[in-house]
């Protein structure tokens, strides 16, 4: 009997032993499986997405800004270059010119041999002749000694002007190496706002940067904007500028571009106050001190509407508490409440 048992006894360990090796396997499978679900990356919400993008889209928007000033002071240096090589071309025809001069006048010198007066005039044959001749080439020598000074000043001059012409080249590539980091900034948070662009449904990519549906398309946008005219503005040019911004209604964002088919929001306020026949600088930093700072509770069409404490972005208002505005590459020229984004300040630029 015992002889029986004791198989029955190792075929009960050995099942007990498979048995626990399997629940082993298996819960080491199944921490694997919880693990490898721990690890992966969350999926975001619509909400979130869309915030992430409006973030992006804020910090590029700083750094177009920035590029528009340093493009603006590029611009300027290349001017200034420019004239400053003018200039010097023109030094440099003024010195042939006097060059010339001095030139005919040596060569008669030499022609005429080098005696001196007292010898050559006991040699004349007609002494009142030579004393008249004498004081004519007096006069010519102070007019040949102020032809050699003019020669030196023009060449103090061309020496000036190269040397300042130095400090604009030094200042160009300057802006232009600034102008290409704040284009590497602006591509890259552009492109981290396309590709989480791309995890979004259409309707929510449709409406960000303007949510409520009067928003979602230019023709809703356009009925939701006072008409021009229907709220006084305080001047014809102020009139002027309002009008341009309703007429590029649905234009897109481009950073960078001042019109007349795409605009950056600091460019579309320059180009609307351009076309009413008033210069405006080109970033938002520069445009809010350009006139009047005025309350919000003293807003009237045409006034400059700013927002964020960086004083990044900036509207036409138009009355009835709305602006018009480039909001964003994902969204046109638009309509918007100017309670929609942090309220900066305002500026009343005629």
């Amino acid at each position: 009997m015992a002889s029986h048992r004791r198989p029955r006894q190792r075929a009960s360990g050995g099942g007990t032993a498979r048995t626990a090796v399997a629940i082993a396997l298996t819960g080491a499978a199944t921490a694997a499986g919880f693990g490898g679900t721990g690890h992966a990356e969350p999926e975001r919400a619509p909400a979130q997405v869309r915030a992430e993008v409006e973030r992006l889209y804020r910090e590029a928007e700083v750094a177009t800004e920035s590029y528009n000033g340093a493009r603006e002071k590029a611009e300027r240096a290349e001017r200034r270059l420019a004239q400053l090589q003018d200039a010097a071309a023109r030094r440099q025809e003024r010195l042939a010119s006097a060059r010339a001069v001095l030139g005919t006048a040596a060569a008669a010198q030499y022609r005429g041999g080098g005696l001196g007066p007292a010898v050559q005039l006991a040699l004349s044959e007609d002494p009142d002749a030579y004393l008249e001749g004498a004081a004519l080439a007096e006069r010519m020598g102070s007019r040949q000694a102020a032809a050699v000074a003019r020669v030196r000043g023009q060449l103090r001059e061309i020496e000036r002007l190269r040397g300042a012409a130095r400090v604009e080249v030094a200042e160009l590539r300057s802006r232009r190496a600034e102008l290409e980091r704040h284009r590497a900034t602006i591509s890259g948070k552009l492109d981290a706002a396309r590709r989480l662009l791309s995890e979004l449904p259409a309707e929510d990519r449709a409406g960000l940067g303007a949510p409520g549906p009067a928003s979602r398309s230019a023709a809703g946008t356009r009925e939701s904007v006072p008409a021009p005219g229907a709220v006084r503005a305080p001047d014809a040019r102020a009139a002027a500028a309002v009008a341009y911004a309703h007429r590029k209604i649905g234009s897109p964002y481009v950073w960078g571009a001042t019109g007349p088919d795409a605009f950056d929001c600091s460019g579309l306020v320059q180009a609307a106050y351009r076309a009413a026949g008033v210069a405006l600088p080109r970033t938002t930093y520069a445009q809010i001190g350009a006139g009047r700072r005025v309350s919000r509770a003293e807003l009237l069409p045409g006034d400059l509407v700013f927002f964020y404490s960086g004083i990044s972005h900036v509207g036409i208002y138009v009355g009835n508490g709305r602006m018009i505005h480039a909001p964003n590459p994902s969204a046109p020229v638009r309509s918007a409440p100017i309670d929609q984004m942090p309220f900066a300040g305002a500026t009343r630029v005629v």
